[in-house]
């Protein structure tokens, strides 16, 4: 009896493979389209309950469209440029800059902007909304709190679209639900432990190299960071205390789940671990809570924030007396 999944043969990052001009069209890109449209309903939800009403003014569709549209160009050169200053290790960008936004390869083939950064979009998108905020004499928390609303929902989109793309998959596992990715990295069949592995999961090694199960991560986060914490901001949005307060949850249970997730989340390869208590550690396997990812650290960063984030604005709304005048708004 096989103890794992193999990764569905008829799953290519393009939708159409093969066909010219059409095989351009890539499922992650389209998940990005699914995400913001998604991410705009929601929105568009919390304005029809007037979250985003205050002090006379009326948000219209017009206000909505130009905020949020605003917070994605900003997510999307921050999630850009993150990626390409904090996760490569090439230095190809810092020597050809241009590159950064350049989507075809030396071939003249179009890749796409390949290598996107959750955090650099996170804080691209944060400050994408405050500019906005400002230009247009909003307060900025108020919008902040409807926009954390509909980002969990769409992100969702987003890490199937990585599981469409084959990537980012998690580290080895003997659960049942481990899944076998053809671009994973393939360990000799002669090793003991790969031997002893593949016992475990019936699985027979027929070839020198074996391509061993994997944590299907993308698919832990799409549901964790993704539907799960929509469902929690969602049901507490309309008995929010203080402007802030949803921001504070969203900064806080994304950085604490995505933490644990990265447990199980292979780290990148060329960066490994930033601190480890074995820097000589496999990253295909958990050896140790005490190695930390990239990822780990930034989402500890956002935890911190998240606290800052909540404490700063309770005290400040609490004072103002605006957290009952922006509740009464709605």
């Amino acid at each position: 009896m096989f103890l794992y999944l193999n990764y569905p043969a008829w799953i290519h990052p393009e939708i159409f493979p093969g066909v010219p001009v059409l095989g351009l069209l890539r499922w992650y890109g389209l998940m990005y389209i699914f995400a913001f449209g998604t991410a705009y309903l929601v929105l568009k939800q919390t304005m029809k309950e007037g979250m985003l009403d205050s002090n006379g003014f009326k948000c219209t569709e017009d206000d909505l469209f130009s905020f949020i549209s605003t917070g994605i160009i900003f997510l999307l050169i921050g999630a850009r440029v993150f990626s390409t200053i904090v996760y490569d290790t090439s230095g190809i960008y810092r020597a050809k800059p241009w590159l950064v936004f350049w989507p075809f390869n030396a071939r003249g083939q179009f890749t796409g902007l390949a290598g996107m950064s959750y955090h650099g979009g996170f804080i691209g998108g944060l400050l994408g909304m405050i500019f906005w905020c400002i230009w247009k004499k909003k307060r900025v928390f108020q919008w902040v709190d409807a926009m954390v609303c509909a980002i969990p929902l769409g992100y969702t989109f987003g890490r199937i679209g990585n599981f469409m793309n084959g990537e980012l998959y998690g580290r080895i596992t003997t659960a049942p639900w481990g899944m076998v990715f053809p671009g994973a990295e393939r360990f000799s069949s002669r090793l003991e432990w790969v031997q002893n592995f593949a016992a475990t999961i019936g699985m027979e090694l027929t070839s020198p190299v074996a391509n061993l199960p994997r944590h299907p991560s993308q698919l832990y986060e799409a549901f964790l960071e993704g539907i799960v914490l929509f469902a929690v901001i969602w049901l507490v949005h309309k008995h929010k205390k203080w402007d802030g307060m949803l921001g504070s949850i969203y900064m806080g249970g994304y950085g604490l789940v995505r933490f644990i997730i990265e447990y199980f989340r292979e780290p990148d390869a060329d960066i490994g671990y930033r601190l480890a208590k074995d820097a000589s550690a496999p990253i295909y396997q958990n050896t140790s809570l005490l190695n930390f990812s990239t990822g780990q650290i930034l989402c500890f960063l956002m935890i911190v924030g998240a606290v800052g984030l909540a404490i700063g604005t309770k005290i400040y709304y609490g004072r103002s007396g605006t957290a009952v005048a922006s509740s009464t708004a709605r």
